[in-house]
């Protein structure tokens, strides 16, 4: 199955002079409730193609979360937008579903699939036609990425802790804080905690190449023009 890179869509925005957004579907949170607000899965996906969006993020964990792989199903046949799929996945079956499930891209968590583990699940989604994201929260874990010699397509520097459903008050700092150990060339996302221009525009000046964004625009009055707002903070490196 032919998938639209995330990574590419990325370069392109940057290209565009546009600051590069993963807007993401997610049912709810344990922090902030239910976050579709009488909405479909499938009407938010449509709001966001009407924007020069990087990608859409579904988050498919049902227990915490309330998603669900056919949700991935169902953005992928409105239109050509790059996919991450966002769950607690530790297995080489998750990645063959993933890829089933029309993703262009999955979130691999460090402190989740652990580091016994990572190698083997990072060279099965790269067989399953996969981009990866994976996703750290403490320096520590990039040091171990960068020990075992992983060179994934995009690594996430998550401001939220997903260990407590991402309850804390994580901010932007989080991202300033790692992203100085990230090697050159690699492209970082800043996930989580982005609650508009100014926390987009501090994860650029850090080092972020895009940022991933849920909560904030969900819960705006407007979700296209939350969207509006954050990729007009633009790029320029």
């Amino acid at each position: 199955m032919s998938r639209p890179s995330l990574v590419a869509r990325i370069r392109q925005r940057q290209a565009e002079g546009l600051m590069p957004v993963i807007s993401e579907i997610k049912v709810r949170s344990p922090k902030e409730g239910d976050l579709l607000r009488g909405r479909s899965p499938s009407d938010l996906a449509r709001t966001y193609l009407t924007r020069p969006i990087a990608g859409i993020s579904v988050v498919t964990e049902p227990t915490q979360f309330g998603g669900s792989v056919e949700t991935i199903r169902q953005v992928a046949a409105l239109g050509d937008v790059p996919i991450l799929r966002k769950d607690f996945l530790r297995d080489r079956a998750a990645m063959e579903e993933t890829a089933e499930a029309g993703a262009s891209t999955v979130l691999l968590t460090v402190s989740i699939i652990g580091l016994d583990h990572l190698a083997e699940v990072h060279a099965h989604a790269k067989a399953c036609g996969l981009e990866t994201l994976v996703e750290t929260h403490q320096p520590e874990e990039l040091d171990s990425v960068l020990a075992l010699g992983l060179e994934p397509d995009i690594l996430g520097i998550n401001n939220r802790d997903i260990l407590i459903g991402e309850t804390d008050d994580g901010d932007v700092r989080r991202t300033e804080g790692i992203v100085a150990g990230v090697p050159p060339g690699w492209l970082v996302l800043s996930e989580s905690a982005i609650a508009g221009a100014e926390d987009a525009r501090r994860a650029r000046e850090a080092g972020a190449d895009a940022v991933l964004v849920g909560t904030a625009i969900l819960r705006a009055p407007d979700p296209g023009e939350k969207i509006d707002e954050l990729v007009g903070v633009g790029w320029s490196r």
